[in-house]
C-alpha cells in the first residue's frame, strides 16, 4: 500500500439555502481584483439548471475530463498531441460570454444627471472596457430563470428523462429546485494537472490541494478545457490561470477555508481522508458500471494498523492519522456511505462529495385518472419524490439509480427514526422496517442525526496541524548542505569590532 493524506469535503444538499455567503466570503477574499472580477472560486447554482459556466457539464461542448479508451484513459479536450494542434485555436474553451460579462453601474450619473422630465438611470457599464453594455447573464442567473426555457429546460441531467418526463416537471404543483454549491474537487485524478504543458499545476504531497504556480503559468490555458468542472479560471489582466486554494494559508494555521467557515446554513464539512495512491490507475481506468464504488474503495480505513503503518512508512504525521480517525468526511462517505461524488463519471476521482437532497412528494393520478394526495405514512416513499432519481443519479452516481435510492432511503430511515425518538407517534413496526430495510441500528441514526443537525465547529472540521517546524527543518537541511543560511540567504562574513 501507498498509503497518503487527502483533505476532502462533504456539503450537506439538504441544508443549502442559497444565500451564496459562501461565494460572497471566498469573492472579497481571493478574486477582487482586476481580471478576477468574473471569477468565482466558489458558486452556487440552481438544480435543475444549466450552471456556471452555461453548461459546464456538457463534455461534448468543452471535452473536460478523462475517457476511457480500451485499457488507459486519456484526456478528452487536451493533453500533448491535442493540446499542439489546439495552441493557437482551442474550440472547446469557454468564453467570457459562457461565463457572464462583469458590470457594475454608474451610480455617478444619479447625481451628475441635468435636471429633466425623466428619472436618471445607473446605466450597466462592463468592469473589462468600461463601456455601457446589456446585461444578459450573471453568476447565479439560475436563481431567477430557472424555471425558463433557456436554464432549467436545458439542464445537461434531462438528457436520459423521456419527453414526458421533463415536462412534467415544470408542472406548476410538481416544480421542485434544490441549491448544488461547487468548488475546486482537488482531485486525486486531476486532468488540469495531467494538462498544463508548462508544469504550473501540482498536487501538494502533504494535503492533497492542487494550486497553480503563478511563475510557471504560461497562459496556455488547457487546465480550463481539462477540467471538467471548469474551476480553473483565466486572468485576463495578469495573463495567468487562477483557481481555488482551499484556503490553505487558513488550513495550515488550523482554520476553515473561507466559504465554509462562513457557512450559513453549515452544510459544510472538512477532513482528512486517507488513500491507497496505488489504485489511482486502476480506479481510473475502472468499467463504467464499477467506476464508483471503485472510487470509494481506493479511500482505506484509518484505524486499521495496516494502514497505519504505512502511512507513518510515508511520513504520514500522527496527528494527521488521528484526524482522519476523527474525519467527519470518513463518516460520511466510508462509514455511512451518504455521500457521493459529483459526475465520477468525469474520470477525476472528485474529494467532494455530496448528501444527496430529499426532495418533497409528489401527488400522482392513477391509470383511473384518480387524483391520489394521501400516503400510508408521515412521509411518502423515496419513489414519490418530485425530481426523477434518474435526474438524481446522472448528477452523484453516473447513472446508477440504485445507489442514490439507498442514500434517500438511509436519509429517510433517519428522520422516521428521529421522528419516534422526539414525538412518539409512530408504530413501532414503520421505525424497525424502515432501519431494517438499509441495516441500520438506531445509534447509528442518532449519530448521523447527530452531524447532520447538532455538529459543532470542531465536529465539522477536523483539521490536522500543519507541522511547519518540519519545513522549517528541511530548509535548514538543504541551507546547511549549500552552506548557506536558512531560506537560501548567504550567510555574510562576520567583521571585527
Amino acid at each position: 500500500m501507498d498509503i497518503r493524506s487527502q483533505v476532502s469535503m462533504v456539503f450537506h444538499l439538504d441544508k443549502c439555502i442559497g444565500c451564496h455567503t459562501c461565494s460572497v466570503a471566498c469573492k472579497n477574499i481571493w478574486t477582487d481584483r482586476r481580471g478576477a472580477e468574473y471569477m468565482w472560486w466558489n458558486n452556487v447554482e440552481t438544480k435543475p439548471g444549466t450552471g456556471y459556466p452555461t453548461k459546464w457539464e456538457d463534455q461534448d461542448i468543452y471535452k473536460g475530463g478523462w475517457e476511457k479508451n480500451g485499457d488507459s484513459v486519456s484526456l478528452k479536450g487536451a493533453g500533448k498531441l491535442k493540446g499542439i494542434k489546439n495552441i493557437f485555436h482551442n474550440p472547446h474553451l469557454p468564453v467570457l460570454e459562457d461565463y457572464y460579462v462583469p458590470w457594475a453601474y454608474k451610480y455617478q450619473d444619479l447625481f451628475t444627471a441635468p435636471e429633466g422630465d425623466d428619472q436618471p438611470t445607473a446605466r450597466a457599464v462592463s468592469l473589462i472596457t468600461g463601456e455601457p453594455m446589456e446585461i444578459k447573464s450573471g453568476p447565479n442567473w439560475d436563481d431567477d430563470l430557472s424555471g425558463t426555457p433557456d436554464y432549467a429546460r436545458k439542464d445537461v441531467n434531462f438528457k436520459d428523462l423521456s419527453a414526458a418526463e421533463q415536462e412534467s416537471m415544470f408542472q406548476l404543483e410538481r416544480m421542485t429546485f434544490h441549491y448544488l454549491p461547487r468548488i475546486c474537487n482537488h482531485c486525486l485524478n486531476p486532468a488540469c494537472v495531467a494538462s498544463c504543458p508548462s508544469g504550473a499545476l501540482y498536487k501538494r504531497g502533504e494535503d492533497g490541494v492542487v494550486l497553480i504556480n503563478q511563475d510557471r503559468c504560461r497562459a496556455w490555458r488547457m487546465c480550463i478545457t481539462a477540467c471538467p468542472y471548469k474551476k480553473s479560471y483565466f486572468n485576463w489582466n495578469t495573463g495567468k490561470s487562477e483557481k481555488c486554494i482551499l484556503c490553505y494559508p487558513r488550513l495550515e494555521s488550523g482554520q476553515a477555508p473561507a466559504c465554509m467557515h462562513s457557512c450559513v446554513g453549515r452544510i459544510r464539512y472538512l477532513g482528512v481522508m486517507l488513500y491507497n495512491a496505488e489504485k489511482i490507475h486502476a480506479v481510473a481506468n475502472a468499467s463504467d458500471e464499477d467506476l464508483l464504488d471503485s472510487q470509494m474503495d481506493i479511500y482505506v480505513d484509518p484505524f486499521d494498523p495496516a494502514v497505519i503503518r504505512s502511512a507513518q512508512f510515508n511520513g504520514i504525521a500522527d496527528s494527521t492519522i488521528t484526524a482522519a480517525q476523527n474525519s467527519p468526511v470518513y463518516k460520511f462517505v466510508k462509514k455511512w456511505k451518504i455521500a457521493l461524488p459529483l459526475h465520477p463519471e468525469f474520470r477525476t476521482l472528485p474529494n467532494l462529495f455530496y448528501v444527496p437532497p430529499m426532495l418533497p412528494a409528489m401527488a400522482s393520478v392513477d391509470t383511473e385518472g384518480v387524483y391520489e394526495t394521501t400516503s400510508d405514512s408521515l412521509w411518502a416513499g423515496i419513489e414519490k419524490s418530485r425530481l426523477p432519481m434518474k435526474y438524481l443519479a446522472s448528477l452523484f452516481s453516473a447513472g446508477d439509480e440504485d445507489k442514490v435510492r439507498n442514500v434517500l432511503k438511509k436519509l429517510l430511515a433517519v428522520k422516521i427514526h428521529r421522528r419516534a425518538e422526539t414525538v412518539g407517534d409512530l408504530n413501532e413496526k414503520e421505525i424497525k422496517d424502515a432501519l431494517k430495510q438499509v441495516n441500520m441500528t438506531g445509534d447509528e441514526a442518532n449519530s448521523i442525526f447527530r452531524l447532520t443537525s447538532l455538529a459543532t465547529f470542531e465536529e465539522r472540521f477536523v483539521i490536522p496541524p500543519a507541522h511547519r517546524e518540519e519545513s522549517i527543518e528541511m530548509l535548514e537541511s538543504t541551507a546547511d548542505a549549500k552552506g548557506e543560511m536558512g531560506f537560501g540567504f548567504k550567510e555574510k562574513p562576520t567583521r571585527g569590532l
